[in-house]
């Protein structure tokens, strides 16, 4: 008995933001809050224009009462509410909707009105409960009639949360919203047969059936994980829109026709998922029959690219393009399975340049993650270090990558602003002190976010003020960082990039106050932008070989030569609000996370790579592997601590495996020519650098060394054969015959 007196008066969960826990909460929970002075004054300035702020109000969640580990989730809720939050963005209309609802239509809906109150940019919310059966979607609808507004389709899920507001935005409680009832089914009460839950709904004069509500919005009918509805919508839009008067039964026949393939050709699939457009039972069963008499000839060219671009999450229309990508690079982003953060990133960025974006956001990524370790492969613990260049011919749009960086960083921006403001203070109390006067105590800021042409004093100083957070640069100008530092002090930041990546140790020691002295570890990552040739200045071939080249996560820009001009997206504030949730999220994570998949995967990964380049006798891509291993792996682990799963998942492993792979060959494509040419002006083992086929492939099952060295056409120093064979045969490849011959094993 107590424990249902407990859950009768927990009745939602509120976090201090988006990314933040959400702990159940109580009644007097729920009003105390919105009875703090403080939140009445954000909201007010919210309201004035500062939308930024709008980020760091606290939430609750009106679908759900707990959640596992008290993390907002539509897998770890436990226990789901039958209510829908209904979200309407048009400004001003609160006390007419709440008019509306009052006049007793809500009662004829069979829905129990819950809350009404006006958001923070002063539109509306409206909480109802929801009848045994009836989904989110026919409600949504229902509420479009009944008030004349159209509320927020996203807002629906169990997990989703709304913005906390004050107490006098509040028009309406009813006293049920405390006394949720836990419903026994899963969220929203839907049950197994999507169908037997959905009721006639009415839209203007026309009646709409189960199955037309189903196509509209349902995602319990679907095609690999792809809703069927948005199949038909797209499909829609490439075929000259939905049908006109004298049209629609020949239109919905082509459809029904295309449909069947991803349908098993079963009828009873193809009568669930057709839109009606006014058919009864009898009409569309004709259709279907009709369509189905036709030889199956598999899915259509249209059919395949809709579900290719819908699985990958991407606009349609870029399909072609995302097959190029894949084609030249080798990888292909599945946005669809990104975890949030990541995926808001790449929204209004064409498909060619998604590589870029994400490459350039990792390091920001890692740098909020700053107090994780991760044990890798080796068993040795590793923080998350990660730089970026992209680099790309003038005019190659690598704006975009600053984009998408300057919302990731906004957060630091704002805390930086202040501690740049507390500096500057102390420095003018310092310089207007009088001769005698003692000099005010340094208030040693935590300053994060530094130029990338920081002086290495100063850099040293931010390191020491650091408080265990790393350090974060974004430069638009790889040919600024170039020119700015001269020599000496290029050479000491090669330094201070190569030891960040493993958290090593630096510092300096001068006999002077003038220069920052002491030893720190540096924990520094950062994202360049700069052309091709300001890279080729940077990583020239004296200094290739310094390990720094090894440690960058390389992007190239699409070729923008003769191309048309791109077409970019506009991130929306609920974009901008989950890159934000996404950052508190990787801040909330602390110590040691285990990731046992992840580090099977990279092992397998890395070892194959190693196959390959013995094989080739490869000794860039040898180098290059090992790294791109650890990039990868850390790439993983940030996909890994924005999903918020307890394990990795499969699309983490993918991802970082494609992170992994995309780097290596970037790595090669940019520094492996110049690499190349260090070893053989070593007389180091002979690289065939860009080689098609596999050496140890091409030669004969029983072979020589003058076999092998007519391979290597005479490039290759003796020195260096006797090496390679002496690898072969320490990794069981081969066995030895007679004094001069060799025999190749199982390979």
């Amino acid at each position: 008995m107590e424990s249902a007196v407990i859950m009768t008066m927990k009745f939602t969960c509120i976090g201090k933001g988006h990314g933040a826990p959400c702990l159940p909460a109580t009644k007097e929970d729920w009003e105390k809050l919105r009875q703090e002075p403080w939140l009445a004054q954000m909201c007010a300035r919210i309201e004035k224009g500062d939308d930024e702020l709008k980020h760091r109000l606290p939430v609750w969640t009106p679908h759900c009462a707990e959640f596992k580990d008290n993390h907002r989730a539509i897998a770890d809720a436990v226990k789901p509410l039958n209510r829908l939050m209904l979200d309407f963005d048009e400004k001003g209309h609160t006390d007419e909707i709440f008019e509306k609802l009052k006049d007793g239509k809500i009662e004829e809906l069979k829905m129990t009105l819950l809350l009404v109150e006006e958001s923070v940019r002063r539109g509306t919310h409206v909480l109802v409960e929801l009848p045994d059966g009836m989904t989110p979607e026919t409600a949504q609808l229902l509420m479009k009639e009944v008030t004349g507004f159209e509320p927020d389709k996203q807002v629906k899920g169990v997990d989703r949360c709304i913005y906390m507001v004050p107490e006098d935005h509040t028009k309406y409680v009813n006293p049920k919203l405390f006394e949720p009832e836990i419903s026994p089914l899963t969220p929203f009460g839907r049950d197994d047969n999507p169908l037997s839950v959905i009721p006639s709904v009415v839209e203007g004069s026309q009646e709409i059936s189960p199955c037309a509500a189903l196509s509209r919005d349902d995602t319990s009918m679907m095609f690999k994980g792809i809703p069927y509805s948005s199949i038909v919508a797209e499909w829609w839009r490439r075929n000259g829109g939905e049908p006109a008067e004298g049209e629609r039964n020949v239109k919905l026949h082509k459809l029904a026709v295309n449909l069947r393939a991803i349908c098993d050709n079963k009828k009873e699939v193809l009568m669930q998922v057709m839109p009606r457009f006014g058919l009864s039972d009898v009409e569309l069963k004709s259709v279907v029959d009709s369509a189905c008499k036709e030889e199956p000839k598999g899915i259509s060219k249209v059919m395949q690219g809709i579900i290719d671009a819908l699985g990958l999450g991407i606009n349609p229309d870029e399909i072609e393009d995302a097959e190029a990508v894949a084609e030249e690079t080798g990888v292909k982003v599945n946005v669809k399975a990104l975890p949030i953060g990541l995926k808001e990133s790449l929204v209004g960025v064409p498909v060619s340049m998604h590589m870029p974006v994400l490459c350039g956001v990792m390091p920001i990524c890692a740098a909020y993650a700053d107090q994780v370790t991760v044990e890798y492969c080796d068993g040795n613990t590793h923080r998350l270090g990660l730089m970026s260049i992209i680099r790309g011919e003038q005019a190659s749009n690598k704006s975009v990558v600053k984009n998408a960086v300057d919302i990731w960083k906004h957060q630091l921006d704002e805390e930086d602003a202040l501690a740049r403001k507390r500096e500057e203070e102390w420095k003018e109390r310092k310089k207007g002190r009088k001769a005698n006067e003692k000099a005010p105590e340094d208030p040693h800021v935590l300053i994060r976010v530094v130029p990338v042409t920081v002086s290495c004093s100063t850099l040293l100083k931010r390191f020491k003020n650091a408080q265990g957070h790393t350090l974060y640069s974004f430069g638009e100008e790889l040919d600024t960082l170039r020119k700015t530092n001269g020599a000496g002090s290029w050479s000491s930041k090669y330094d201070i990039y190569r030891l960040s990546f493993d958290y090593g140790e630096w510092g300096q020691d001068y006999n002077s106050d003038a220069a920052e002295s002491g030893v720190v570890n540096v924990a520094y990552n950062w994202t360049m932008l700069g052309t091709n040739g300001a890279m080729r200045k940077c990583f020239k071939s004296d200094n290739i070989e310094n390990g720094l080249s090894s440690r960058v996560l390389v992007a190239e820009m699409p070729d923008s030569s003769f191309s048309k001009m791109p077409k970019f997206g506009k991130r929306s504030a609920e974009d901008e609000a989950r890159i934000q949730e996404a950052v508190t999220r990787l801040r909330s994570f602390s110590g040691l996370v285990d990731t046992p998949r992840l580090r099977k995967a990279i092992e397998a990964w890395v070892e194959e790579k190693r196959v390959e380049a013995a094989k080739d006798i490869d000794h860039v891509k040898d180098i290059y592997r090992k790294r791109a291993a650890v990039i990868g792996f850390r790439c993983g682990v940030i996909f890994h601590l924005l999903s918020g799963k307890d394990k990795e998942s499969k699309a983490c492993l993918d991802f970082a495996l494609m992170m992994a792979e995309y780097c290596l060959k970037q790595q090669i494509k940019a520094f492996g020519e110049a690499l190349e040419s260090q070893f053989v002006d070593a007389h180091d083992e002979c690289i065939r650098y860009g080689s098609n086929h596999s050496i140890f492939d091409q030669l004969s099952p029983a072979f020589t060394m003058d076999d092998l060295r007519a391979l290597k056409r005479g490039f290759c120093s003796e020195a260096g054969l006797r090496k390679i064979i002496s690898r072969w045969y320490r990794d069981k490849w081969i066995e030895k015959i007679d004094k001069t011959h060799w025999r190749k094993l199982g390979n």
